[in-house]
C-alpha cells in the first residue's frame, strides 16, 4: 500500500471545484423537491384510483411514459437506458404506494400522509 502526501491543488482549481460542487448540491436539492412534488401528485392519483376501484398499475400509461422519457433523455444528451431505469424505479414505488392506498381504502384505514 503506497502512502502519498496530498498534492498541492492550484487555488483556481479548488475554487472551480467548489463552484461546480455547489451547483451539484443545488441540483440535487431541486431533484429531491421535484420528486416530492411528483409523489404528492401520484398519491392523489392513488386515492382517485382507490375511490373508483381502478387498478394500481396502468401498463399502457407506464409504457408511454417510458418511451416519452427516453426521447426526452436523448434530446437532453442523457443515457436513455439510465433514464428508463430511473423511471422504472419511480414507477415501482408509485405502484407500491397505490397498492397501499387501495388496501387502506378497502380496510377503512386512514393514509398517514394525509
Amino acid at each position: 500500500m503506497s502512502t502519498s502526501t496530498p498534492q498541492e491543488v492550484d487555488p483556481a482549481v479548488s475554487k472551480e471545484l467548489a463552484r461546480l460542487r455547489d451547483s451539484i448540491d443545488n441540483i440535487d436539492a431541486a431533484v429531491v423537491h421535484m420528486l416530492a412534488e411528483r409523489f404528492k401528485c401520484t398519491q392523489q392519483v392513488g386515492h382517485l384510483k382507490a375511490a373508483h376501484q381502478l387498478p394500481p398499475a396502468d401498463p399502457s400509461r407506464e409504457a408511454h411514459q417510458i418511451a416519452r422519457l427516453r426521447t426526452l433523455a436523448e434530446s437532453a444528451k442523457l443515457d436513455p437506458a439510465f433514464a428508463e431505469k430511473l423511471l422504472n424505479f419511480i414507477i415501482a414505488e408509485v405502484i407500491r404506494h397505490h397498492e397501499r392506498i387501495a388496501d387502506d381504502a378497502g380496510t377503512g384505514a386512514a393514509d398517514p400522509g394525509e
